[in-house]
């Protein structure tokens, strides 16, 4: 069975509406680092996590680099979950593994071009799951841009590691299952693609999003 994650949450509302049409996680930013719409206080966060009921996996996207900094923010928001989007060092995600060692730790894997293959190889050994994302180099923001990357070359580092890999990066309830045959990721994430004009998430579109995916891994299958 795929997993289905829903990013860039920043409303309780929100939430409940991912966790309703069976959603696996829900994911919130906190401690921006780099341009990005999505990302709310410490207190909304907790508002957030103490209502969410338990099996949903709930975790917190960082910039943050130290491992003390972001130990300290999973202390005072309780996530299950840390998703690591930004070039910090694989002994500061030791340490973390060391202090927290009940936390699940996500990182980011930037798809640029072929090249990007090997980004993993630090990385592999000490977290989870990667999460395949893209890169807006105009504006430099590196998570939550909407853009779609190559899925050829996420399907090879699918192919490369043994660790889960979540595809991201500008999925949609009308890409998802085509992103899934060509990739054959662990799981799917979305952010943008279920925006509402407001920024906020269309729960119609979060509806569409989980349904077509898990429907296409039974296809698929």
């Amino acid at each position: 069975m795929v997993r289905v994650k829903v990013s860039g949450i920043r409303r309780v509302e929100d939430a409940f509406s991912a966790v309703r049409w069976g959603a696996d996680a829900i994911a919130f930013g906190v401690g921006k680092r780099y341009p990005s719409e999505d990302f709310i206080s410490v207190e909304v966060a907790i508002q957030i996590i103490r209502q969410i009921p338990p099996l949903i996996s709930k975790v917190l996207m960082t910039h943050l680099l130290q491992a003390d900094e972001i130990i300290n923010l999973c202390d005072q928001i309780g996530p299950d979950t840390l998703q690591l989007h930004s070039e910090i060092l694989p002994m500061q995600i030791k340490i973390i593994r060391e202090r927290r060692p009940y936390l699940r730790i996500f990182k980011s894997f930037h798809i640029v071009d072929e090249a990007s293959v090997e980004y993993g190889v630090p990385y592999c050994q000490i977290v989870d799951a990667f999460v395949l994302d893209s890169v807006n180099e105009q504006t430099g923001a590196i998570c939550g841009t909407g853009i779609v990357h190559d899925w050829k070359v996420s399907r090879r580092v699918v192919s490369r590691y043994p660790t889960p890999v979540i595809l991201s990066g500008g999925l949609t309830p009308l890409n998802v299952r085509e992103a899934m045959e060509k990739v054959k990721p662990y799981a799917v994430d979305s952010n943008t693609g279920l925006r509402d004009a407001n920024g906020f998430k269309d729960h119609t579109k979060i509806h569409e999003f989980i349904n077509n995916a898990k429907e296409g891994f039974f296809s698929a299958d």
